[in-house]
């Protein structure tokens, strides 16, 4: 019985050096392969995970949008109550 192998494993130089391969967010953190980040790109965010493409790092679209919060920046006046600017 064949059992498949991992897709994603070391890779070594012919000297038999494992080299680490990881991907970076936007200020520079290291990022694992397969760990999922949300990254903006020309204004558009999404969410992106760590992957390997002909042995580089890239950041592969999932095609899920962000999850966020929006905190409204004060609560609505109450009835007959004057708003303050």
């Amino acid at each position: 019985m064949l059992i498949a192998a991992p897709l994603m494993a070391d890779v070594t130089t012919p000297s038999g050096r494992v080299i680490d391969c990881y991907c970076t967010d936007s200020s520079g953190a290291r990022v694992e392969l397969g760990q999922e980040i949300c990254l903006v790109v020309d204004g558009r965010a999404f969410i992106a995970r760590c992957d390997m493409s002909l042995n580089v790092p890239i950041w592969r679209d999932t095609g899920a949008g962000c999850v966020s919060s929006a905190a409204i920046s004060r609560p609505a006046p109450a009835k007959g109550q004057p708003q303050s600017r």
